[in-house]
């Protein structure tokens, strides 16, 4: 937990005599649970239990926000509050071992044993988490690299950092490796053939700063030849459409990782969708369950980034006609 205290202003993080405490402010930025959230719970299920610092505000202790990381996880896997909120830690871990996608067993002689580098992230070896990554991209191909290696490295590098295996920083780190290597290879492919289409527009609401699935997005749109023009994370809703307009853009893909409020996400789609024309497709992927539990009309969200394939070789079959007209 060193490195969350290291990354928080002083005004953020009070010592007590118990020990260092976050503000509500810190919390709310740290596990993605708005205050609301956090104040509705406390009322409600006896969890969490703020001290009150000298000013008489809420200051949660360190323990406290490990238990809420894991609980914001397994709400974003599609637990309910009620069931996992008041439940004790051991429980919780090991409701979040039983219901994560990380990697359980040993993989095929093809695909590499992906456990091992967090390994390496640990002892911040990055030159040899690097070669690692390069090397299963040279073996297995770009697309499977994507698919098959990084998507479940993803959930394990996640899942060690919920678990406090992993400080902030070590995670900051390992994005920062894995967009190196996948510029790289984005860098290498050859240019999309003009009028082949389509032209996907790449980017993240407010709210949402997590931009590793859009690079990794863009690299599987790419390979299916593909216009990528990304605008990295946190585009507010008017400027994306004026980039649709601007662009001549066909698909907006959008990422979503959990971390916005689900209503904020709905309200958010059906504004983009009226605001865009008719003839400008909206996708959308990523971990958020309410992608899938609240449908937007209009909106087609991706379960997976393995359907971006199918998905493009159907939006050609449907566009092409009108395209060479």
């Amino acid at each position: 937990m060193s490195a969350l205290v290291n990354n928080l202003s002083k005004t953020n993080v009070r010592g007590n005599e118990g020990g260092l405490t976050l503000s509500i402010a810190a919390v709310e930025r740290d596990t993605g649970l708005s205050k609301d959230t956090l104040r509705i719970w406390e009322r409600r299920y006896g969890f969490p239990v703020p001290e009150r610092d000298g000013q008489g505000e809420r200051a949660y202790p360190l323990d406290q926000v490990q238990k809420l990381r894991v609980v914001k996880r397994l709400l974003d896997g599609g637990h309910r509050p009620g069931r996992v909120v008041a439940m004790p830690m051991e429980a919780l871990l090991t409701l979040s071992e039983n219901s994560s996608g990380a990697v359980k067993q040993a993989p095929s002689q093809e695909v590499p044993d992906v456990r091992p580098w967090v390994g390496l992230l640990r002892s911040h070896d990055v030159e040899a988490l690097r070669q690692q990554l390069v090397q299963a991209h040279m073996r297995l191909g770009l697309s499977r690299f994507v698919t098959d290696v990084v998507t479940p490295l993803n959930t394990l590098i996640g899942d060690s950092w919920m678990r406090g295996q992993l400080e902030i920083f070590e995670e900051h780190l390992y994005a920062e490796i894995l967009q190196g290597v996948l510029r790289s290879a984005l860098s290498q492919l050859p240019r999309p053939e003009p009028g082949r289409g389509p032209r996907v527009l790449l980017t993240t609401f407010p709210g949402e700063p997590h931009g590793l699935g859009l690079l990794m997005a863009e690299v599987l749109f790419s390979l299916e030849g593909a216009e990528c023009v990304s605008l990295g994370v946190q585009t507010p809703i008017w400027n994306i459409v004026l980039a649709t307009q601007a662009l001549r853009i066909d698909i907006v893909a959008l990422g979503f990782t959990g971390c916005m409020n689900p209503n904020q996400v709905v309200d958010g789609l059906s504004e983009l969708r009226s605001k865009c024309s008719p003839a400008t497709a909206i996708w959308t992927g990523g971990a958020a369950p309410v992608l899938h539990r609240r449908g937007v009309p209009g909106v087609e969200a991706l379960s997976s980034l393995r359907e971006i394939s199918q998905h493009v070789v159907t939006w050609r079959a449907a566009h092409q006609p009108a395209m060479a007209a």
